[in-house]
């Protein structure tokens, strides 16, 4: 799933082959920052002009893109494409509501549990995935998710069984609990443009940069002494503890979690977001998983059950027409094409 490049860029440096300062045009500051900024106005306005419905919705399409975000560091940033990562999503989601029934339902508590098991998960199970490539990392992956889900399926006592985990207590931000659709909108927001950040500056680290080196070229990356196992490993933790975040946040949002939330199902629809938005541009999974919420949830009942089709159609023709995903169309700005 990956999109290979045609030169090693390597860690710290410019790409193999090209002088430092050279590469790719990229947009003025100024051009990048307004855009973003009043991104994030909007969103943060969006609960004063919307009914608690359609603000509902988008707080399930801000967990589903951070769980797309996730993702993109796995299969966009390192090169490996993954059908399990809705594993460390559930798993984080069933950690959170466990101890917001149990223990307690106060920010930031269930969300740090959350991420922690969404990362441990991932740490004791990407050990053996890393060490594969390719349609074979892609099984071993879908293996995991399936056992995962199978274990939430029979673990009654702790996972509610096929009937999921009911009952959980809406996220308490002091002694206020948040059953204001606006309020939880806000938090899920907050935590979203956290993690966001974490894993764009994570990304533009020398680590993301030694990441894209291994995407890019693994034995050479070797050849030249980076322990490539172990920083797909550290990779592949970093990924589960964002979705194990995402996971938290849903089960603040659904207040119920479900086996399907880490099984097949939400890890295809999830890797299907980031092929639409864009792999490796970590904002682009973003607007993949709006367009897939929107599809599937908001249109799709309208559509006589057959969202999943109109999908289905929007995934080929954004591979035939957008081989770079929606974040291709970033390349259409003026700038842009001035340099070319």
């Amino acid at each position: 799933m990956s999109e290979a490049s045609p030169r090693t860029e390597l860690p710290g440096g410019a790409p193999d082959g090209v002088p430092a300062g050279s590469g790719p045009p990229r947009a003025p500051r100024r051009f990048v920052a307004v855009p973003v900024v009043a991104v994030v106005v909007v969103l943060a306005a969006v609960p004063l002009f919307l009914a608690p419905f359609a603000t509902t919705t988008l707080t399930r399409l801000l967990v589903f893109g951070l769980l797309a975000v996730s993702l993109d560091l796995l299969v966009g940033v390192t090169g490996l494409p993954s059908l399990g990562h809705a594993a460390y999503f559930g798993a984080g989601a069933y950690a959170a509501g466990w101890v917001s029934i149990h223990v307690t339902a106060a920010i930031p508590v269930p969300l740090l549990v959350g991420a922690a098991v969404g990362g441990l998960t991932a740490a004791a199970t990407g050990w053996v995935a890393v060490r594969s490539s390719g349609v074979y990392f892609l099984m071993l992956t879908l293996a995991i998710g399936e056992v995962l889900a199978q274990v939430a399926h029979s673990w009654d006592g702790v996972t509610g069984g096929a009937n999921g985990l009911a009952g959980i207590p809406a996220a308490r931000l002091g002694a206020e609990p948040l059953v204001n659709a606006g309020l939880l909108y806000w938090y899920v927001l907050a935590v979203g443009l956290l993690a966001f950040a974490a894993v764009w500056l994570l990304a533009r680290s020398p680590f993301g940069a030694a990441l894209r080196g291994i995407r890019d070229n693994e034995p050479r990356m070797r050849a030249i002494g980076y322990p490539t196992t172990l920083y797909k490993y550290g990779a592949f933790v970093a990924a589960g503890t964002v979705a194990g975040a995402a996971g938290s946040l849903l089960a603040a949002q659904q207040r119920l979690v479900t086996p399907a939330d880490l099984g097949f199902t939400t890890a295809a629809i999830v890797l299907l977001a980031v092929v639409i938005g864009g792999v490796g541009s970590l904002w682009g999974p973003v607007v993949g998983a709006a367009i897939v919420v929107l599809v599937r949830d908001a249109l799709g009942p309208g559509l006589g059950g057959h969202g999943e089709l109109v999908l289905g159609i929007v995934f080929v023709l954004v591979v035939y027409l957008l081989p770079r995903g929606a974040a291709g169309l970033a390349t259409l700005h003026p700038w842009r094409r001035g340099r070319s």
